[in-house]
């Protein structure tokens, strides 16, 4: 990058991205993986499923988590885990990690995983301290991976065309020879060769692409394309609330534990989790049923077994012509980013932290907007029309290329970290951080090092010889944090929506088989 962050969004992929919004959408929310790979790369065991390239997890429990201020969640992108409505982050994961992350004063950063990526090598080489997608405990996932207490109990069913020729199955005889498709690596996959190996069955199993996810297998089945597939019983009962032509037929897994996985050596993140999920979910010892805490039945309400409110994620009230895949303004900040040479998701990235995508938000500091310029500052004379999405857009455009250009001399990653900054903070607090970096002999064109500086100018033995005083400095420094975490997300989002678009899912025929 030289002059200001490079465009990253071609116009043939404004053109798909366009062609393809409604539609990825609604497969987004439709997407409920509730699984990943399994099993046993440790002793290179040659049934190898889980594919573990990282198997020695790094060193970085809970103490270290706590130095950086940073609790990392790896999940999947989809209508159970975690996903964007109206660009407010959701999902029964998200939610729930994000409760545990407010309770440590921590902020929490979302990992997606791509199409490529293990689960499993991004926990242990620390990419990512924690696995939340629905995640079931299984021997084999124990082999890398230590578990928390659980917080779910599912039930693996088989899901059924209910207007086809094997309408109404009860048992594993009555499927026959039918053909039931699902991901290999899953505990689906598992399960049922464990049931075909056994001769407790005579289906046959035909396997899937990762691109394949539970919710667009379970769509697969209602369109006719295949016979059958295999769901928890808390992703079928969300899915069929808006999937029609579907029905659940046996049960072939009961009582499947779920819970967060960490690193085997990550002992005190592992106990503090525990403690944590078993004040909201337990196994009564009474009767053995479980008991949820009022915070985690609203979150099942909400994602599991509300048809209203997940029918309200699934089809947001769209009031605004901008709406896009990310945000309500998407179409209205491509251009304009685009003419002054900046990535619209950092945009859109900043406008989520600075408004919630609220046009007629205020601050305490007297910021307005969505993109919460303060009127004196700004070029618009009338402050009333900094309350208009497009003029506020162009003004905050207006000023992160003006930052961007100023820090041109930088590399990309400190470059973004210093405009961010001094968009929040302002050019003379960042301006003071910087001279103090220099006075304590550090870099002052090293983020880190003036980030430290800043938390400085909070003290008032070292703010009192500021040029402009004190700085809420901490306030400043999780402002980049935050922007530049939402920003990776956004683009790891545009990421796998160009590439679910430029793949037919229904043009794939082939794969292999497990035959009885």
């Amino acid at each position: 990058m030289t002059q200001t962050i490079r465009k990253k969004h071609t116009a043939q992929q404004k053109t798909k991205l366009g062609r393809y919004t409604a539609f990825i959408l609604m497969v987004l929310f439709f997407s409920a993986c509730s699984f990943f790979e399994k099993d046993d790369q440790v002793h290179k065991k040659p049934d190898n499923k889980l594919k573990a390239q990282v198997t020695e997890p790094v060193d970085r429990d809970f103490d270290e988590i706590l130095k950086s201020g940073v609790l990392r969640v790896i999940t999947r992108y989809n209508s159970n885990a975690y996903f964007l409505h109206r660009g407010i982050e959701r999902g029964f994961e998200y939610e729930l990690a994000a409760a545990f992350a407010r309770e440590h004063n921590l902020a929490l950063e979302v990992i997606i995983l791509r199409e490529d990526d293990n689960p499993v090598d991004l926990l242990n080489s620390g990419v990512g301290d924690f696995i939340a997608a629905n995640y079931t405990i299984t021997p084999e996932r124990r082999e890398y991976v230590g578990f928390t207490s659980p917080y779910d109990i599912v039930s693996q069913v088989i899901v059924l065309n209910n207007g086809g020729a094997y309408t109404g199955p009860k048992t594993l005889d009555d499927l026959g020879g039918m053909s039931i498709s699902v991901r290999e690596g899953t505990s689906y996959h598992a399960t049922l060769t464990s049931l075909v190996e056994n001769g407790q069955a005579s289906f046959h199993i035909q396997t899937v692409p990762e691109t394949w996810d539970t919710e667009a297998l379970i769509m697969a089945v209602a369109d006719g394309e295949f016979d059958a597939t295999v769901a928890d019983n808390n992703l079928y009962l969300a899915a069929s609330s808006y999937i029609q032509g579907v029905e659940a037929g046996p049960v072939i897994s009961e009582a499947d534990t779920v819970a967060w996985a960490v690193r085997k050596n990550a002992d005190e993140l592992q106990q503090r989790m525990s403690q944590f999920l078993g004040r909201h979910f337990r196994i009564s010892d009474l009767d053995g049923q479980p008991r949820r805490s009022a915070f985690m039945n609203i979150l099942r309400r909400r994602y599991f077994e509300d048809q209203d409110l997940i029918s309200k994620y699934r089809n947001p009230v769209i009031d605004s012509e901008y709406y896009g895949l990310i945000s309500p303004y998407d179409e209205l900040v491509i251009p304009i980013a685009d003419s002054a040479g900046i990535d619209w998701k950092l945009v859109v990235a900043v406008m989520a932290q600075e408004s919630r995508f609220d046009p007629m938000a205020t601050s305490w500091a007297g910021a307005v907007g969505l993109m919460q310029i303060i009127p004196r500052f700004s070029a618009v004379e009338d402050e009333a029309l900094l309350y208009d999405p497009e003029i506020s857009i162009r003004e905050g455009i207006r000023f992160l290329k003006k930052h961007l250009d100023h820090y041109s001399y930088m590399d990309e990653q400190n470059q973004l970290a210093f405009a961010l900054a001094t968009y929040n903070a302002g050019m003379g607090h960042i301006a003071d951080a910087r001279r103090l970096a220099i006075d304590q002999n550090r870099n002052p064109n090293e983020w880190d090092d003036v980030s430290g500086a800043l938390l400085l100018l909070m003290k008032r033995n070292h703010y009192k010889d500021a040029r402009y005083g004190f700085a809420r400095g901490i306030e400043t420094v999780n402002y980049v944090r935050d922007i530049t975490s939402r920003y990776q997300m956004y683009d790891s989002i545009i990421a796998l929506t160009l590439a679910d678009a430029g793949t037919s899912r229904s043009a794939w025929r082939t794969g292999s088989g497990i035959t009885p």
